[in-house]
């Protein structure tokens, strides 16, 4: 019976259909579509589940965390710090205990996680450590340090912080899903 619900709003058609509103973004069919076995994630889905963690974490107990929407990285790459200087306008990240940051290159989907608390930044990608560089990090370190010098007028003690591509965590078995199944 449960199975026959999740199909039914699985089904491609009307694709368009509202099927859930939040977080200023609306999720149609078609969007859920990309859930299935298979099929390519898209930004849609992404900002709406990282919304979700972002309002929980709101809640007692939970680690407070700020995340970016899926262009976040996109137009740092474009721009750098510059580009991106009005998307914190109001947002003190530093009072954040992390932020999650998704990254989309080569078509695949990667999480980075800026921990403040135990300063690291760590790339956890579905598809194994080789297939991230060090540009990726590289580039977050040098907008935490702008937004350091813009919001704290001082830099980040690199020295202290750890820098890592997670290695033990469960790959995916294809090149579709993004690890989701």
């Amino acid at each position: 019976e449960m199975e026959a619900e999740v199909n039914a709003v699985l089904e491609p058609y009307p694709p368009e259909e509202v099927l859930a509103k939040g977080f200023n973004l609306d999720i149609r069919r078609a969007d859920l579509s990309t859930l299935s076995e298979r099929q390519w994630l898209n930004d849609t889905i992404i900002n709406f589940y990282m919304s979700m963690l972002m309002e929980r974490s709101l809640k007692d107990g939970y680690p407070r965390i700020y995340v970016f929407n899926t262009f976040f990285f996109t137009k740092l790459c474009q721009s750098g710090h510059a580009g991106l200087k009005r998307w914190t306008r109001r947002i003190d990240l530093f009072s954040y205990d992390m932020v999650l940051i998704p990254i989309h290159m080569e078509m695949h989907w990667f999480l980075a996680v800026i921990d403040f608390r135990q300063p690291c930044i760590a790339i956890y990608d579905s598809l194994g450590a080789a297939k991230v560089d060090s540009s990726c990090i590289d580039l977050l370190k040098s907008y935490l340090e702008e937004e350091s010098l813009h919001k704290r007028s001082r830099g980040i003690d690199w020295d202290c912080w750890k820098l890592v591509v997670v290695e033990d965590l469960p790959l995916q078995d294809n090149f579709n899903d993004c690890g989701m199944f």
